[in-house]
C-alpha cells in the first residue's frame, strides 16, 4: 500500500462517515502528497479534519464541503486538486432509511457514482476504489439494487477506459 499511496494526491469521498474516515485515518498512515477530503456532511467532515490536523500535524490536506450529486462541483475539485486516486465511500447506507427515500439513495449512490467515475475518466485518475457492500450481491431491497448498479457502472468503465476501477 504505501508503494500506490506514498507522495499520491489522494480524494476520499464520505470522508467523515464511519468507512470514510477510517480509510482516510488508514491512507494518511502511508504519507500520501495530500488528502482531499470530501463529505457532505459538515460536522463529521470537520471532526475527521480536526483529527488528521493533530495526529498528522505535517500532512497536506484539504476539506471540501460538497455533494457527489452535484456534478460541476466534482468537476471543478478534480481540476483544481489533480488526485492520483480516488476511494470512493460517499453513499447512503442504511436500508431502512432507502426504503422509505428510494429517489434520494439513486441520486447519491447510482448517480454521484457515475459522476465521480465519469469525471476520474475524463481527469485521467489513475484509479477509483468504489465501496461497495455485501447487500449488492443479491439485492433485496433499494439500497442494495443502487450499489450494484453503481459496481456494474465502474465494473464497465474499467473495461473501456485507461482509469482502473476497483468494487
Amino acid at each position: 500500500m504505501g508503494g500506490i499511496l506514498s507522495g499520491k494526491v489522494v480524494l476520499i469521498t464520505g470522508a467523515g462517515g464511519s468507512i470514510g474516515s477510517e480509510i482516510v485515518r488508514q491512507v494518511a498512515s502511508f504519507g500520501p502528497a495530500r488528502l482531499v477530503l470530501l463529505d457532505a456532511g459538515e460536522f463529521n467532515l470537520y471532526a475527521i479534519d480536526h483529527e488528521l490536523a493533530e495526529k498528522y500535524p505535517g500532512l497536506e490536506r484539504r476539506a471540501v464541503l460538497a455533494d457527489v450529486r452535484h456534478r460541476g462541483q466534482l468537476d471543478r475539485l478534480l481540476t483544481a486538486e489533480k488526485p492520483d486516486l480516488i476511494f470512493h465511500a460517499a453513499a447512503y447506507k442504511h436500508v431502512p432509511l432507502i426504503e422509505e427515500n428510494p429517489v434520494e439513495g439513486a441520486w447519491t449512490n447510482v448517480l454521484g457514482t457515475r459522476h465521480l467515475a465519469d469525471l476520474a475518466v475524463a481527469h485521467g485518475v489513475a484509479a477509483m476504489v468504489m465501496i461497495s457492500t455485501d447487500k449488492a450481491v443479491n439485492p433485496t431491497n433499494v439500497m442494495g439494487a443502487t450499489k450494484r448498479l453503481a459496481e456494474c457502472y465502474c465494473q464497465t468503465l474499467d473495461l473501456s477506459s485507461s482509469t482502473r476501477f476497483v468494487t
